[in-house]
């Protein structure tokens, strides 16, 4: 729990900085593209977080990095500051919070949609319409398959889950009659 606070802090100290800057689109680029580097280079990530090398090797190894990717000058200090408070391993945690942050303040929503068979991308963009008519945002939608939902449809919206799909309905059938309930 504290780390998710910790992250979250340092989302919202960084998008902050990219309000007053005009930037946070950049920084939501650059911070998702080096944790992104981080986390596909296992190497890279224990060269710069393991505690067993000294922190003076692994803050060359971080300044190495951040001098051959092209970022920002905030970036590359939020980084080097990142690192100078212990703070470095929690960086994707930190991007994932920053990515939610630099949506809800654009105004978007991330929805992930689950059918039992593939939509027509009509079908797709009316929901999307839909949805975003509901929640009065831009709704950027994830659309996957399970052929295990028999049929209909499962939506969610952050932690709002929208389930119209025929498996559930059955459950809940299943249920009502062994409660002894009628339909």
């Amino acid at each position: 729990m504290k780390n998710l606070t910790v992250a979250r802090r340092y989302a919202k100290a960084l998008l902050i900085i990219g309000e007053e800057d005009g930037q946070a689109e950049t920084y939501r680029e650059e911070l998702n593209a080096f944790s992104g580097l981080i986390a596909s280079e296992k190497e890279l990530e224990q060269a710069i977080s393991n505690p067993l090398y000294d922190a003076s090797s692994r803050k060359k190894v971080l300044k190495a990095v951040i001098d051959r990717v092209e970022i920002s000058k905030v970036m590359a200090s939020f980084l080097l500051l990142l690192f100078d408070k212990g703070r470095i391993g929690f960086l994707s945690d930190i991007n994932a919070f920053y990515q939610k942050l630099a949506d809800e303040l654009k105004g978007i929503a991330r929805a992930s949609l689950v059918s039992a068979t593939e939509l027509s991308s009509e079908t797709v963009e009316k929901i999307r319409t839909t949805l975003s008519k509901r929640t009065g945002k831009d709704i950027i939608l994830e659309v996957g398959h399970d052929p295990g939902l028999i049929g209909g449809i499962v939506s969610r919206i952050g932690d709002l889950v929208l389930d119209g799909s025929i498996k559930t309905q059955l459950l809940n059938m299943r249920e009502s009659i062994k409660r002894g309930e009628s339909a």
